[in-house]
């Protein structure tokens, strides 16, 4: 009973779906010789240490001859050990085969029926079949003079476990994140959503890696052709390994040469639950932290699971900074260009005074000054994250300080462009997608020279082309842009503003055709 409670913990931890592992056709049967099997084995596998075979005898006669396989690290020893080995040992070993019991039933069917305890037992009779199995973590089953074999559930690595995500912080809200283990990860989510129509359907992507990749979404809620186009998409994929989830994002997002992310991605279970909710679509890899949702939109950048958890006035406010920031950090260094440079009658007379008195003797023009401020803290900000922990923080903020400091006592720089560039700096991580930040970065210094140019108008011009880009650009066919572009005004209500829970009464239109979500009647006071 011990035995069969621990089994239990294991998996219930597991939180198993079904998973379909496809066979090649080409691939070789079993051999009838178990031996031959095993030498087959251990030749394609190089004969690999980490490759563990256990050979025994059953039957009081020694008629059983059986080899069990796993991989060391993979697989989970004692579920192995406990399980596997000493059931088929115990139970068969001493057995008569010869009796009535066994009679017309085959050696499998024997371990089957009569000693394997584990719940997940899937038939396999070729190699491929086999190795996908075993190196998944799976124990595998051949038995002397028998075709076929077993392959059994389980899997038992070392996980970093459930921690607090590193990205995408909040103040109130879930702390949990997600791992690099997959069946973690969709347990995350299934635990927040306990619907029978969360469906999850995993293949495997990868000639060499053989990465499963999970589509997870609500049936009823999501548009099917949808679900479709992921799946076309995913099946399109022809590559040796997916490592990460922005391989698979490289490969099915819709702006390959856009600046602005098409696909989002987070580490959050409860900003994953959310979006499937809405009618999105997740991915989620086996190997990393990040799963992907689509589509994607344009405002779904600047959202942050935070505004829901707090009052809705505080997340209209919230998101308005958020929109500040974005175009401070894109336009402030442009601005300051073309002022300096083309449009003086546009400032204060002191102001333009103190500002010309600052670049007396400077020896770059703006547009210079403006590159080499931005790229150097580019340079810090990325040595920042590279160097180790304990030190990264500390040397970026000396860095730029001491660096900034000098350069204006050296007469490289002026004040002012200090101010622009740590202003540009710190409204550029106000965003809560990261991804989202890069565009900006990128997008800062066409701006630059664009106002070097031409000043004001060529940053009109500028923003006049990045608006039409955006217009253009499309995410598993849904518009970047919307709901602003084409304007929606009833999904205006969760847009650059959010409306009260309670006013949130449908899904958002150009996601699924089961729009109706919320019935609750809006708060009123007890006048009693």
């Amino acid at each position: 009973m011990k035995r069969i409670r621990q089994l239990g913990e294991r998996r219930k931890k597991r939180t198993s779906n079904e998973q379909i592992r496809p066979t090649s056709e080409s691939s070789t049967p079993f051999y009838s010789s178990l031996e031959q099997n095993i030498n087959e084995i251990k030749k394609t596998l190089g004969d690999s240490s980490d490759l563990v075979v256990r050979e025994f005898k059953a039957g009081t006669n020694e008629s059983m001859y059986i080899a069990v396989l796993y991989t060391d690290g993979l697989a989970d020893k004692t579920l192995v050990q406990d399980f596997i080995i000493e059931p088929l040992m115990l139970d068969i070993r001493n057995a008569d085969l010869t009796s009535k019991a066994f009679t017309n039933r085959s050696s499998l069917e024997i371990l089957k029926t009569f000693s394997i305890s584990s719940g997940e037992v899937t038939p396999i009779s070729d190699f491929d079949t086999l190795y996908q199995y075993v190196l998944s973590g799976d124990t595998a089953i051949l038995i002397d003079g028998d075709t076929e074999g077993v392959a059994i559930d389980s899997k038992g690595w070392e996980d970093r476990g459930v921690n607090e995500p590193t990205s995408q912080t909040v103040i109130r809200g879930p702390k949990d994140g997600f791992t690099e283990t997959l069946r973690t990860n969709t347990a995350l989510i299934r635990r927040k959503i306990k619907d029978p129509n969360l469906w999850i359907e995993t293949k495997q992507i990868g000639t060499k890696t053989q990465t499963d990749v999970s589509i997870i979404y609500l049936n009823g809620v999501v548009d099917p052709k949808l679900v479709d186009e992921v799946r076309e998409r995913l099946s399109r994929i022809d590559i040796d390994g997916i490592l990460e989830s922005m391989n698979i994002e490289e490969l099915i997002q819709d702006g390959t040469y856009s600046p602005f992310p098409t696909i989002f991605n987070s580490e959050r279970p409860d900003t994953v639950a959310a979006g499937i909710l809405e009618g999105r679509i997740a991915i989620v890899i086996d190997g990393t932290p990040f799963a992907l949702l689509v589509p994607a939109l344009f405002v779904q950048f600047f959202q942050s699971s935070e505004d829901y958890y707090q009052r809705f006035d505080e997340g209209i406010l919230i998101r308005l900074l958020r929109y500040l920031s974005f175009f401070l950090a894109l336009l402030t260094p442009s601005a300051y260009i073309a002022v300096t440079t083309f449009h003086q009658e546009m400032l204060p007379t002191p102001l333009l005074i103190s500002l010309a008195a600052q670049r007396e003797g400077i020896p770059f023009p703006a547009l210079l000054e403006a590159v080499l401020m931005e790229l150097t803290f580019e340079i810090l900000r990325e040595a920042g994250v590279r160097m180790p922990r304990a030190v990264g923080s500390a040397i970026s903020i000396v860095g730029a300080l001491v660096l900034g400091q000098a350069a204006v006592e050296a007469g490289i720089v002026s004040n002012a462009m200090v101010i622009v560039v740590s202003i540009t700096a710190i409204s550029s991580f106000v965003m809560p997608a990261f991804n989202m930040s890069i565009s900006v970065r990128i997008l800062r210094f066409p701006f630059m020279i664009l106002a070097a140019t031409f000043g004001l108008f060529g940053i009109i011009l500028g923003l006049i082309g990045m608006v039409l880009h955006l217009c253009s650009l499309r995410s598993f066919g849904v518009p970047y842009m919307s709901p602003m572009a084409p304007l929606i005004m009833k999904d205006q209500k969760d847009g650059i503003f959010r409306a009260p829970l309670w006013a949130l009464r449908s899904r958002p239109t150009f996601l699924s055709e089961n729009s109706t979500r919320n019935q609750t009647p809006s708060p009123k006071p007890d006048t009693k």
